[in-house]
């Protein structure tokens, strides 16, 4: 299967605005991620790598699963990040997890540490040139027995949901535009199925979540990932007529929200897991 897609530079940056947006993000998402590595087996003691780790927020949640007796290595290319991340981790004093700059496509010098029990990743593979050729570098990092799990998008799932919601709808569609225009995969069902199968993991289970929202964070989400793009957007030259005035855009989003008395559909949240063969 050919999954290469030309990429630009990462579409959602780095900036202090985006580590909050994500960690606002992280707040929501966190039960579904977390019943995701439950299920999937990742479990206490295991030795976990997180890949692609930005800020911190799926290695923190992995290191509570996998408790004192278990560690959490994070790594990402973004020296930026991992300085957010690596504060974080030591103000909630979490003794069983580090981090280390690296390129998840490639995994050099993992100072000793060959084999692990699980690896995990929210959100990472979506942006990835060939998704299948770094999950076959991953799987020779993993332990035979041991899983892998990555949890996805899938925008396809979110419009069914949005429908009610013709602002939203249109704030979807402007979202899944920009992602495309940076090679970035919108839906990664299938991806995300035969990849495993292809890089010799056993069948992948598979489990397909789409948050509603009613927290202020997953309210506010779909616009905090709006201003997020926005200056790609800008410079793109994307017509943005379908959302209106970027400026007052959460406070009509909102009002939309309250007219119809309606939860905030979020994006579809693909979950995989499979083990490598014994």
């Amino acid at each position: 299967m050919n999954t290469a897609v030309p990429l630009n530079d990462y579409v959602l940056g780095s900036t202090d605005a985006e580590q909050e947006r994500l960690i606002r993000q992280a707040r929501t998402l966190a039960p579904c991620t977390e019943r995701l590595f439950r299920d999937a087996g990742v479990s206490v003691g295991h030795r976990v790598l997180d890949v692609g780790s930005g800020v911190g927020d799926v290695a923190l949640l992995a290191a509570a699963v996998v408790g004192p007796s278990g560690s959490v290595l994070g790594v990402d290319r973004d020296s930026v990040s991992l300085a957010r991340a690596r504060a974080r981790v030591a103000a909630e004093r979490a003794t069983n997890v580090r981090f280390l700059e690296n390129d998840v496509t490639t995994l050099t010098a993992l100072h000793g540490e060959s084999e692990f029990d699980a690896i995990v990743g929210r959100f990472i593979l979506m942006f990835l040139p060939d998704p299948v050729a770094t999950l076959r570098t991953l799987v020779s990092h993993l332990r035979p027995g041991g899983v892998i799990v990555f949890q996805e998008p899938s925008w396809a799932s979110f419009f069914p949901q949005a429908r009610h919601l013709p602002l939203r709808s249109a704030c979807g569609e402007l979202v899944c535009e920009v992602l495309r225009s940076a090679g970035a995969r919108e839906n990664m069902e299938l991806t995300l199925y035969r990849g495993m199968i292809e890089s010799g993991l056993t069948t992948p289970g598979m489990r397909l979540e789409v948050p509603m929202a009613s927290d202020p964070d997953g309210r506010r989400w779909i616009d905090d990932l709006l201003m997020t793009l926005r200056p790609r957007i800008e410079l793109l030259g994307i017509r943005t007529d379908r959302i209106g005035d970027f400026d007052t855009l959460a406070e009509r989003l909102g009002a939309e929200l309250e007219a119809v008395t309606s939860y905030a559909p979020m994006v579809g949240l693909v979950g995989a897991w499979a083990r490598r063969p014994r």
